[in-house]
């Protein structure tokens, strides 16, 4: 094999890439030095009729080459990967370096030294330049789809969109073993033509037509800037098909530099359930975040570090990120300092139980906002053994975090709630229940600071979510377990969960609870076959097995209390519950003797004495 061979000697060279460059790119300037004179005076007299000092030239063309070639960084580029702009550059090294050679010849009156030379020769060295790195990088790719070939992992895929994605698309997944067989597109203008030399068989109904699929193992759905309605029907008619749809990142997720074109990923259930983008009130959030010191507990965790990501957009002063798990908030420390390097950041480690460390870290960094994320979610683990503790971190964690923000002044605080709060029938929604309760009684005693709750449910993508656990089981080959035939959650997607909440804050008064609309509840079920069908299978090859409610759990999910009612905001995804609940003072005191009332450790009696606490709280 040619490449084989030119790869074996190409390998020391590698470990000194630069200098190598620069000395091969040295030799083919001079050949093509030499092609200019044959080029220019013919073969007759190419060698004869040179002056005496013509190798004296073409060492100082190649040294003013070589500068130029240095300055604007060729020889650092890779051949095997050379792009456009690879070659705009080398166009740019020999444009400059030709000039300034000719001015220099001139200058030194060398009138031995034909004027069509210099002003050929710039021209000849791209062409020499350009061709032996474009003769590298198809000898690479040739060698490496002859290996995919070999392996037997070259893919034939049909790109559904025939836009500026599919050929950005085209151009980053054809060295990789994939062969782009054929675009589907819905504007008829495109059928027929081609781009990036793959034809445009049609629109996207021929999804349906199974003789055109015939030898594809591979759809990629290539539409970043599809609306959520066409994502849904083109995802549609490519389930029926039975083969694998990957997709390439959503226009947000381009804009905002997360991902590139040719990066594909998985079908995500975002793609399927979505909504409409959520449209903040940008200004009202910028003068609620800009210029101002916001802690957020629970930094690390699904919704904390999305409510930080989100946040640094808005240029707050600094970020305070507090979280208990050493390793998630060097996780997403190491992200925030990445995206955002000019952004100060405070990061803490710390338990919302430690009174003395919310102390410390507000009498420290004076917080003007707090986001309070900081909790423990999982209905089935805080159900028993956990129970007491499950308390204790949401609800007596969250009566720490409102006193420490009340003592020291801050304006705004915001709790993070859920739909399991509304007439709970387990421990983690009754103890977030009662961290609502908690702040209404805040609001009461601590005009000067804000406190706000938001609402809402199942966030897709979040830790312990079901969706990463169906997709483990559809990669396990089956089965995927469901609780209940009929059991159903409303979803949103992190990013929008944080973006409203951010919204919440930015409109609330004190002692309100905001609901997220939430769109439709979703049946699991359908949420489990859209998977399997996305994945490229069929329920006869991954079975869905029904497995029974857990203890705690709900057929129905809801957002609202019975008697509870609701008010419209500006905003169209929030609504305000009016709660009717003014706390007595004993309440108080029967919270603050549970949490530190150890006996409290045994399931039973925590449910017991958490139901007196919250009387809608009903165990099941």
């Amino acid at each position: 094999m040619l490449w084989s061979r030119l790869n074996r000697f190409l390998d020391p060279l590698r470990r000194q890439r630069q200098p190598s460059v620069l000395l091969v790119d040295a030799l083919l300037i001079f050949l093509a030095w030499h092609a200019t004179y044959l080029f220019r005076l013919g073969f007759e007299r190419w060698l004869h009729e040179r002056p005496p000092y013509d190798l004296g030239v073409v060492v100082g063309v190649i040294a003013v080459y070589s500068a130029v070639s240095w300055a604007l960084g060729v020889p650092r580029a890779s051949w095997r990967y050379t792009s456009f702009s690879d070659i705009a550059r080398l166009g740019w090294v020999c444009l400059g370096a030709g000039l300034a050679s000719a001015v220099v010849v001139l200058m030194a009156q060398l009138s031995a030294v034909p004027r069509a030379v210099l002003a050929l020769h710039p021209v000849m060295a791209l062409i020499a330049l350009s061709l032996a790195r474009m003769l590298v990088r198809m000898l690479s790719e040739s060698s490496r789809a002859r290996r995919s070939g070999a392996r037997g992992s070259r893919q034939r895929v049909v790109v559904l969109g025939a836009g500026a994605a599919a050929k950005l698309l085209i151009a980053g997944i054809q060295h990789r073993g994939w062969e782009v067989v054929g675009l589907l597109d819905d504007d008829v203008r495109k059928h027929g033509t081609t781009v990036s030399g793959v034809p445009v068989w049609g629109g996207l109904e021929l999804l349906t037509q199974t003789d055109v699929l015939e030898g594809v193992s591979q759809l990629i759905l290539a539409m970043p800037s599809a609306t959520i309605d066409q994502r849904r029907r083109i995802l549609d008619l490519a389930s029926s098909t039975g083969l694998p749809i990957t997709t390439v990142p959503t226009a947000d997720e381009l804009r905002q530099g997360r991902s590139r074109v040719d990066r594909l990923r998985d079908i995500g259930p975002e793609d399927v359930l979505g909504r409409d983008p959520v449209r903040l009130d940008e200004q009202a959030v910028s003068q609620l975040v800009s210029g101002q010191t916001v802690l957020v507990t629970g930094a690390g965790g699904s919704i904390g570090s999305e409510l930080c990501r989100q946040i640094a957009r808005f240029g707050p002063t600094r970020l305070v990120l507090f979280e208990l798990s050493e390793f998630a908030l060097y996780q997403i420390e190491q992200e925030l300092g990445e995206l955002f390097p000019h952004l100060p950041l405070v990061r803490l480690v710390g338990d919302v139980k430690d009174a003395g460390a919310l102390d410390r870290a507000m009498s420290t960094h004076r917080p003007d906002l707090l986001f309070h994320a900081a909790a423990y979610k999982h209905v089935p683990l805080m159900e028993d053994d956990n129970a007491w503790l499950a308390l204790r971190n949401n609800t007596w964690g969250t009566y720490l975090v409102a006193q420490a923000a009340a003592r020291h002044g801050v304006a705004r605080v915001v709790l993070i709630s859920t739909d399991k709060a509304v007439n709970p029938t387990n421990v983690m929604g009754a103890t977030k229940r009662a961290a609502e309760m908690v702040l209404s009684h805040w609001a009461e005693r601590a005009p000067g600071t804000r406190f706000t709750a938001v609402r809402f449910g199942n966030v897709l993508g979040s830790s312990g979510s079901v969706i990463p656990k169906f997709k483990e089981q559809i990669a396990r080959g089956g089965p995927v377990t469901v609780t209940h035939p009929d059991i159903t959650r409303y979803f949103m997607t992190i990013p929008e969960a944080a973006q409203l909440v951010l919204q919440a804050a930015a409109l609330a008064e004190t002692g309100q609870v905001f609901v997220m609309d939430m769109g439709e509840s979703v049946r699991i079920v359908d949420l489990a076959r859209k998977l399997i069908h996305l994945s490229g299978h069929t329920e006869a090859e991954i079975p869905i097995v029904y497995c029974g409610l857990r203890p705690g759990e709900k057929l129905f999910e809801e957002l609202l209390a019975n008697d509870d009612t609701t008010l419209p905001t500006p905003h169209p995804r929030l609504r305000l519950a009016r709660l009717r609940e003014t706390l007595p003072a004993e309440w108080l005191d029967a919270l603050l003797a549970l949490v530190h009332d150890e006996e409290a450790a045994v399931p039973a009696v925590l449910r017991a004495r958490l139901h007196a606490l919250v009387p809608e709280y009903q165990p099941r």
